[in-house]
C-alpha cells in the first residue's frame, strides 16, 4: 500500500473541556495537536486537518483545513467524508484518520491498518485494543474495543458514506460493519488515550514526562 493521505479529525465541540479546540491546548513544550502531527506525519504522504469554523486559527500549522460538508456536527463520519473528498481531489485512494486529541497515537498505526486490509476490495479497517475489565464502549463481536476515529478508509466509498450521513447515520461502526470492515489489533491501549477533560490533560502531561 502506498502511503495514504492522513486526516486529523478536529471537528468535535469539546464540551467537557469547556469548548474550543482541544488540539491547541498546551502539552509539554508544544500543543496536543503538534504531538499528533509529529507522530502521524512520518506514516503518511500528506496531512489535512478536518475542522469547522474559522480555519485561520490553525494557520501556524501549515496544513490544509477542510470543514464538514454535512451540517449540524454529524460526528466523526462527517470528518471522514471531508477527508475522503479532499483525498479524491489529490488522487489518493485511501485515507487514514487520527483524532486531534490523542497525542500518543501508535507509530505503526498506518502499517498495522494496512496489513489488516490485505485482500479487501475496499480497504476498511478500524484500530482496536484488548478489552479492559470495565470497558464496554464500541466493543466488537471479537471482544475488542474499536477506536472509530482511527481507521483506514477507501475513497471509493465516499458517495455511499455521504448518502448514509444524509440519511442520519452517525455511528461509525454501523457503517464499517455494513461494508465488511475489519479490526487491526494494537496491544497498547494507552496509545489511544485522548484528552477529554482537564484531568485527562494533567494525565497526558504525566505520561509525557
Amino acid at each position: 500500500m502506498s502511503a495514504p493521505l492522513g486526516v486529523i479529525l478536529a471537528g468535535g465541540q469539546a464540551r467537557r473541556m469547556g469548548g474550543g479546540d482541544k488540539g491547541l491546548l498546551p502539552l509539554g513544550s508544544t500543543t496536543i495537536l503538534a504531538h499528533v502531527i509529529a507522530r502521524l506525519q512520518p506514516q503518511v504522504s500528506e496531512i489535512v486537518l478536518n475542522a469547522n469554523g474559522d480555519p485561520a486559527r490553525f494557520a501556524g500549522l501549515g496544513l490544509p483545513v477542510v470543514a464538514d460538508t454535512i451540517p449540524g456536527f454529524a460526528g466523526p463520519l462527517a470528518g471522514v467524508l471531508a477527508g475522503m473528498d479532499h483525498a479524491a481531489t489529490r488522487g489518493f485512494d485511501q485515507i487514514v484518520t487520527a483524532a486531534a486529541d490523542t497525542p500518543f497515537l501508535p507509530a505503526d498505526l498506518v502499517a498495522r491498518l494496512g496489513a489488516q486490509a490485505r485482500g479487501q476490495a475496499h480497504p476498511l479497517v478500524l484500530a482496536a485494543t484488548p478489552r479492559d475489565v470495565e470497558e464496554t464502549k464500541s466493543m466488537s463481536k471479537s471482544g475488542l474495543i474499536r477506536h472509530p476515529t482511527f481507521g483506514l478508509w477507501p475513497v471509493a466509498l465516499r458517495d455511499d458514506l455521504r448518502a448514509a450521513l444524509h440519511e442520519g447515520l452517525k455511528k461509525v461502526v454501523l457503517w464499517t460493519d455494513r461494508h465488511g470492515g475489519r479490526e487491526a489489533l494494537f496491544p497498547d491501549s494507552q496509545a489511544f488515550f485522548n484528552v477529554n477533560t482537564p484531568e485527562d490533560l494533567a494525565h497526558a502531561e504525566a505520561l509525557l514526562s
